[in-house]
């Protein structure tokens, strides 16, 4: 599939202002940290998740439990995507019980991967309240999912596609939006 860069959606600067917000928001609705834990979806929901929660550190002077979830195995979609999957390790190591879970991820498209999410946290037990924080929120939503806390909010066609670039993984800090080559182009979240 080819990809052609349409536009730089937010720049290095523009994401370390948005994650900062995202993490006075998270503070703000639930009156400080107090049974909070964070939950990272791989791969780059992990790398925000970690960035959040540094934030949150600089913020209340105190980091969050904070946990990094494979959802491989609960999507919807695995014999499509993968003939030989690549498991990776999810770690949760504390009790989600009685706990405000805040999801982490990236980019929030038809919302299937935030249900496969939902499905795998729940396997570790029963949490207070499970709120979904995400990057970029470009619509086009397959199910009835809606995030918490939304960094931007932007209205996409079919054929384009959001990519977060994160220096843990990329070369750069920033978002794009992308043209992907339309003949080739098949929904995923």
């Amino acid at each position: 599939m080819t990809v052609k860069v349409k536009a730089r959606l937010i720049d290095a600067n523009g994401l370390k202002r948005t994650i900062s917000r995202l993490a006075y928001e998270i503070v703000e609705r639930n009156k400080g940290i107090q049974d909070v834990v964070l939950v990272g979806v791989r791969t780059r929901g992990v790398f925000l998740a970690e960035r959040i929660n540094h934030e949150i550190e600089r913020i209340e002077k105190s980091a969050l439990p904070m946990g990094i979830l494979d959802i491989t195995m609960y999507r919807d979609d695995f014999r499509e995507l993968h003939s030989q999957p690549q498991l990776q390790q999810t770690e949760i190591n504390f009790d989600i019980d009685k706990k405000n879970v805040v999801l982490v991820d990236d980019v929030l498209y038809t919302g299937r991967t935030t249900r496969a999410a939902l499905e795998a946290l729940m396997a570790f037990g029963r949490p207070t309240t499970i709120q979904l924080a995400v990057l970029i929120d470009r619509g086009h939503r397959q199910l009835p999912i809606k995030p918490d806390f939304v960094g931007k909010s932007l209205v996409t066609s079919l054929g384009e596609e959001v990519q977060l670039k994160m220096k843990e993984i990329d070369d750069d800090d920033c978002v794009l939006l992308v043209e992907t080559d339309r003949d080739n182009y098949k929904i995923e979240d």
